[in-house]
């Protein structure tokens, strides 16, 4: 029966209509006639009225075609349709009564508005059964998909008498957190409770189900959705009907937020421009080029107008969207832009970069720097984050460069982590280089040290935004954790400035303002995004933060300093530490043991070598957080 719907064309539906009307058009007249006379008298006059019936029949299919009463759709009649069948069926008790007064025999005037009223009944009847009839072969049909309301409000009720149309969709129960509603019927649906969500949805077949509630919080209709994932089934939300007209914007109500609006703090806001002669038509080299320092440091340095800028990155698609940001904004202005594909522990490819491309300034941003990824993979993290800098810096010695600037992270003080151990590492693989270098006569070797980046790849911000699309709870691991944050921008600029300052060897530290409580920057996540945050005091609230407990390897409170020993450098954000430094032989030492670490695959002599050579590692302060510590605090 299906197939044979599906196959007629729509000229032979309209030729379906026109027999249907012309059945109804016969019986209409011999009901409005019986009422006027005995049946006997009726079978006397059918046969006078033959011809005339004749030709109303041939009018009434002219007058079909005109007024597009035989092409109107079974699935779109509505009012508007019955108004134009009602004036056809004028039209008819029109015609039959000229056919009986020219043509006999003769009716009175009350059977021919008899037969007009009787044909419109007839025909609007017929019509709401046809479809009744294609819509339940449609839905008894294996492609039928069978719903359940979620929400027996107004959209919910509207949503299911526009569903009674469709051929394919069958509306079978609502579903409401309502208690007062449960066991009711509603447009002829039962109403279930949410508990029994599970149970309705097998009993009814159901397919999926639809969130009919547009007036709940976006991260509310999250976690519905989630509850009946679940439990296996296909969840969709329903826009509201304003949006669906245009008066409210049909977007994700969730937009990403400027990572500086969480700063709490003012942003450095300031040009380089005494500095930028260090890299104006320089050749640079950044490795790491696709990673948020190492984008940020391509962006302000393409403004410093270099000769060329090198992109050295390990991962090809952050390599493919750096290389396509920076030559648009490139375009026009003569720099070349160099993308490189490789890792920074290839001496020989490096050697044949900074030979081929007369590189004269290296930003040495790779780093494998999430915490949790490198203390299950510390291999992996010690050799890119220390032999990989060893490498790339002995190779920008080898080519004798004029400036090597290490990217460091404030973990590298007192790690309690692989990672932060591997940057401390790095640090003092660098220092020991500078150290054996004649100043003012060879390449200046330096490190920048700075805290968390506001929006950077694996920071808080764009998982609290991430968690909060999802409908939440923002996870934090600790209420007293907290961080020294800067943004990519504002970073960046200190990095090129102190780089440009740097006479080789020093440690310089950012100043970082005062650390931020984790949780109260998931407050304003939430807050700022338009939501309520659900805890004791407010139940009620749209999203909760929750408390996972310290990661492995992760501090309550980072330090930027070991020896709290800090000298101006004439720059109020621009700080250098005094720091101990291993020896040639030392370093030497380190990296030749971990070298054998990593050959064996040996994670616990690993991590022996950073235990041995990195100053506090596992050893971090006590901590008491208060709103007055700043970076220059010693936490204790």
């Amino acid at each position: 029966m299906l197939s044979f719907i599906k196959s007629l064309t729509r000229s032979q539906k309209r030729s379906i209509m026109l027999v249907l009307d012309s059945i109804l058009i016969p019986l209409a007249l011999a009901f409005a006639v019986s009422l006027q006379i005995s049946p006997i008298a009726i079978v006397e006059m059918a046969l006078q009225y033959i011809p005339v019936l004749f030709m109303l029949l041939l009018l009434a299919g002219a007058l079909s075609v005109w007024l597009g009463v035989c092409s109107l759709q079974l699935s779109a009649y509505d009012a508007t349709s019955i108004g134009t069948t009602a004036i056809f069926a004028v039209l008819l008790a029109a015609t039959s009564w000229g056919l009986t007064f020219f043509f006999g025999p003769p009716l009175t005037a009350g059977t021919h508005v008899v037969f007009g009223l009787s044909f419109l009944v007839f025909a609007v009847v017929s019509r709401a059964i046809a479809l009744q009839i294609v819509q339940t072969v449609y839905r008894r049909a294996d492609d039928s998909l069978r719903v359940l309301i979620y929400g027996a409000g107004a959209t919910g009720t509207q949503l299911v008498s526009a569903l009674r149309n469709h051929k394919k969709i069958e509306p079978v129960a609502f579903v409401d957190d309502n208690p007062v509603m449960h066991g009711m019927t509603l447009s002829r649906l039962p109403v279930y409770s949410a508990l029994h969500i599970e149970d309705a949805a097998r009993e009814n077949r159901v397919g999926r189900v639809l969130l009919a509630m547009p007036s709940l919080s976006a991260p509310m209709q999250m976690q519905i959705a989630r509850r009946l994932q679940k439990q296996g089934l296909e969840v969709q939300a329903i826009p509201s009907f304003s949006q669906l007209i245009g008066e409210e914007e049909l977007v994700e109500q969730l937009m990403p937020l400027a990572p500086n609006l969480f700063l709490n703090r003012d942003e450095v806001s300031e040009t380089f421009n005494d500095a930028r002669a260090s890299y104006a038509g320089r050749s640079v080299l950044i490795s790491g080029a696709g990673g948020s320092i190492g984008s940020e440091l391509c962006r302000q340095i393409l403004e410093c107008q270099p000769s060329r800028i090198v992109l050295f990155e390990l991962s090809e698609l952050a390599l493919f969207r750096i290389d396509m940001e920076i030559r648009q904004l490139a375009e026009g202005s003569g720099i070349e832009i160099v993308p490189i594909l490789g890792s920074v522990s290839d001496a020989r490819l490096l050697r044949k970069l900074f030979e081929q491309y007369a590189v004269q300034v290296v930003l040495h941003a790779a780093a494998y720097k999430h915490v949790p990824l490198v203390e299950v993979n510390p291999l992996s993290g010690l050799s890119n984050n220390v032999l990989g800098t060893q490498v790339i810096a002995q190779e920008a010695l080898a080519a004798n460069v004029e400036r090597f600037v290490l990217i460091s992270s404030d973990k590298a003080v007192r790690p309690t982590n692989v990672m932060g151990a591997s940057k401390r590492l790095a640090e003092l693989v660098v220092q020991d280089l500078a150290s054996r270098i004649p100043q003012d006569t060879g390449p200046v070797f330096t490190m920048v040290r700075f805290g968390n980046v506001l929006g950077s790849s694996g920071s808080v911000i764009p998982l609290f935004q991430d968690q909060l699309r999802d409908g939440g709870p923002l996870t934090v691991t600790h209420p007293d954790v907290a961080r020294y944050f800067m943004t990519a921008q504002e970073a960046v600029t200190l990095v090129l400035r102190a780089g440009a300052m740097a006479t080789g060897g020093e440690v310089f530290v950012l100043d970082m303002g005062k650390p931020v409580l984790i949780e109260k920057l998931a407050r304003q996540v939430i807050e700022t995004a338009g939501f309520t945050v659900r805890d004791k005091a407010q139940p009620n609230g749209d999203i909760e933060i929750t408390f996972t407990g310290l990661r492995p390897g992760e501090k309550m409170i980072e330090e930027l300093t070991l020896s709290g020993n800090l000298v101006g450098t004439g720059h109020a954000k621009i700080f250098y530490s005094d720091e101990a430094r291993l020896s040639e032989i030392e370093v030497a030492s380190a990296t030749r043991d971990l070298g054998d670490a990593l050959a064996n695959g040996d994670e616990d002599a690993a991590r022996a070598v950073a235990r041995r050579w990195v100053e506090g590692y596992g050893q971090a302060r006590a901590h008491t957080f208060n709103e007055e510590t700043t970076w220059k605090t010693p936490v204790t």
